[in-house]
């Protein structure tokens, strides 16, 4: 269970996010934290009102920011709890002997189209559509049952009531409205909602799947990467997202650093794609880690529909989506570590997979790094810096001081050595409010929630 911890107020003001953030937080309790509780995605609504976290543990908690009262007009920042309730439950595939577990992968918001609100959640196989709607009225005054629900008894009915509705205490409801299953066999990684609003795709190690939001027991298969002998099988399917506002066009990104665009207009099976992204290998540069680390763990488009960005394991980059040949921007997130691939590589964090997201105005790029910092870079003004996000500094109205990390040589006081750094510590997912500084970082089993520096 999720804890509110008051947010700073956010106010307009003359902000630079790059700069200092100050922040409040939502902590679950150390003592009571478990596998379970840790976070698994994050993500903000259309409109940042809502913000939903899942965890390993299969629950969903949805956040709504405090609307600005004229009382109380300091607590329009505040993100408090909405709704919680359990999305996936762990299941057994006995056909195959495997259990699957109830770890929610992905959440992703559909437009807001009335008073309801709906979202798509995917644990390893299974997607479930979710409605969240307010109730707060009951009605009252039944002719053929009590206030209890109990049959009457017909004979002792002797005149007609007219049902009203009563004013009751707001009760928020989650309710499954559609689940879409039995379609992957392997792990799904990635959900997107199409801009038409009536189809998504899920995606897992090999295989993409259309749906239509309606239709559960259908689902179409637009990319299909499995070879005929599985001893052939050189790549697999990382993360795929459809464009913003060209709902014929996608992409998918695969284990060995390259990005295919395909146009669904083309042919029924995207298996020729329209455009192929791939920065050619400095053969100076090869090592025995190369293709791990050139894996993508995420692709985003931009707001904007222009640019695509990446995430491998050292850098972010950003690719125009008229030139192939090369990223446009690459940014280094944690080169420290080049020389500290061989104990990654033996502890596993060198297959961990980092997410990454623009701001509003794709402007600014954000990603995780280890020992809970996560890292901005600014497009226009080229700077960067190393936030983090701990309980150490997560008091209210609090600045957040920018970290560097010491390579070698002498340290200085507010410099942190590559050898002290905690890897178990990891920022992993991190969401950014769509219009707004404010964003969202999941630490572990630990949400915090910074937000622009107020004058």
């Amino acid at each position: 269970m999720l804890l509110p911890v008051p947010a700073l107020p956010l106010q307009t003001s003359e902000y630079h996010p790059l700069l200092e953030l100050s922040h409040g937080s939502f902590l679950r309790d150390h003592n009571y934290a478990t596998e379970a509780d840790i976070i698994s995605t994050v993500e903000f609504n259309s409109t940042g009102e809502l913000l939903a976290t899942g965890d390993k543990g299969g629950r969903v908690v949805v956040f709504q920011r405090e609307q600005e009262s004229k009382n109380q007009p300091h607590r329009r920042g505040e993100y408090n709890v909405y709704s919680t309730f359990q999305s996936h439950e762990p299941e057994f595939d006995y056909l195959k002997s495997l259990e699957i577990e109830e770890k929610i992968n992905k959440i992703r918001w559909l437009p807001q189209q009335n008073a309801a609100y709906f979202l798509l959640s995917t644990n390893d196989k299974t997607v479930k559509l979710w409605k969240i709607s307010e109730r707060d009225k009951r009605p009252e005054g039944y002719n053929l049952k009590d206030e209890d629900g109990r049959i009457r008894d017909p004979t002792t009915i002797t005149a007609l009531r007219v049902p009203v509705l009563r004013p009751m205490d707001l009760m928020v409801e989650a309710t499954p409205r559609r689940v879409f299953s039995n379609a992957h066999t392997y792990h799904i990684n990635s959900i997107s909602v199409n801009s038409d609003y009536e189809t998504y795709m899920s995606t897992d190690d090999l295989r993409i799947n259309l749906w239509h939001l309606e239709i559960t027991n259908r689902s179409f298969n637009i990319v299909d990467i499995k070879p005929a002998n599985m001893e052939e099988l050189t790549e697999v399917i990382t993360a795929a997202e459809f464009h913003p506002n060209q709902c014929n066009t996608f992409v998918y990104s695969s284990s060995k650093g390259s990005i295919r665009l395909c146009d669904m207009r083309a042919a029924a099976l995207c298996d020729n794609h329209s455009k192929f992204f791939e920065e050619p290998e400095d053969p100076s540069n090869r090592s025995f880690f190369s293709e791990i680390i050139s894996s993508i763990s995420d692709v985003k488009f931009s707001h904007s529909g222009r640019y695509l960005m990446t995430r491998d394991y050292l850098t972010v980059k950003v690719w125009d989506l008229n030139m192939e040949s090369k990223p446009l921007e690459t940014y280094q997130v944690h080169d420290y570590l080049r020389s500290k691939l061989c104990s990654l590589y033996e502890n596993d964090c060198i297959f961990d997979k980092f997410e990454c997201v623009w701001n509003g105005t794709d402007s600014v790029l954000m990603t995780g790094s280890y020992n809970n910092f996560f890292r901005m870079f600014d497009r226009n003004t080229k700077r960067d810096v190393t936030l983090e996000a701990s309980r150490e500094n997560s008091k209210p109205r609090a600045i957040l001081k920018p970290r560097k990390v010491c390579v070698g040589g002498k340290r200085r006081k507010d410099e942190i050595s590559v050898d002290s750094l905690d890897f178990s510590k990891k920022i992993l997912h991190t969401a950014w409010h769509p219009s707004e500084n404010i964003i969202a970082v999941a630490a572990t089993n630990n949400l915090y929630i910074f937000q622009d520096k107020v004058n």
